[in-house]
């Protein structure tokens, strides 16, 4: 027996056949990209609030290792990820969350470079991600001719399926050891900690990080 935390799950609600269906289809975008036939990135978002939970920990007995609450519980920033393992790291931050204008606005910058990558080398990208209904809204459906002529494609996940994300673990490590037990004064020294984490896993990871900055009219960290 040992001791480890127990994890909220929902493979239960997984529908196996589907699954190993697109399972199969990643792993040829997997070769795919591994040949360097494709570039294949891996998306995701995640969230951070001022008070992180805290966590189990070691300490003296007959003490208490105790995080002091701040006055306010501000809101969320929310991060969007796009993960090349072993590569790349490029994520934006926004105060609340993400919506079908802000996801637009990164992936056009990803059909930008795409549409260079294409014309150089013949490679189109591919970016893996859920169907979380910022991905697939009406402003965003509209969208999908035009970067696909552009070079960039999109390969949906099964639902509940999250475990075949890669960008998942980088979520988890980001918030159980560079986030773990913080308490945060406001948004901003919140998002100088989740940039600072960031810097801190692609140094450990061996990948570039790279910020995405919002126009001006859109509210970002």
């Amino acid at each position: 027996m040992i001791w480890k935390r127990t994890r909220a799950s929902h493979r239960g609600k997984q529908d196996r056949l589907e699954k190993a269906t697109k399972q199969a289809d990643l792993d040829m975008l997997l070769w795919a990209n591994a040949v360097g036939a494709i570039d294949l990135h891996f998306l995701d978002e995640s969230g951070f609030c001022l008070w992180m939970p805290t966590e189990y920990s070691y300490f003296f007995q007959g003490e208490q290792k105790r995080m002091e609450q701040t006055s306010r519980r501000g809101r969320r920033i929310s991060i969007l990820g796009l993960f090349q393992p072993l590569l790349s790291f490029i994520y934006g931050l926004v105060v609340g969350s993400f919506n079908g204008e802000r996801y637009i606005t990164m992936m056009d910058e990803q059909a930008r470079q795409a549409q260079a990558v294409l014309a150089e080398t013949g490679r189109i990208r591919v970016i893996v991600q859920d169907n979380g209904s910022v991905h697939t809204c009406k402003l965003v459906k509209a969208k999908w001719p035009e970067w696909e002529a552009q070079g960039l494609y999109f390969f949906f996940l099964p639902k509940y399926c999250s475990e075949m994300n890669p960008i998942e673990t980088e979520w988890h490590q980001l918030k159980t050891h560079e986030l773990r037990g913080q308490m945060f004064e406001d948004e901003l020294d919140l998002a100088y900690a989740v940039i600072d984490g960031v810097n801190a896993r692609a140094g450990a990871g061996g990948y570039e990080a790279e910020r995405f900055r919002f126009p001006a009219k859109s509210e970002t960290s």
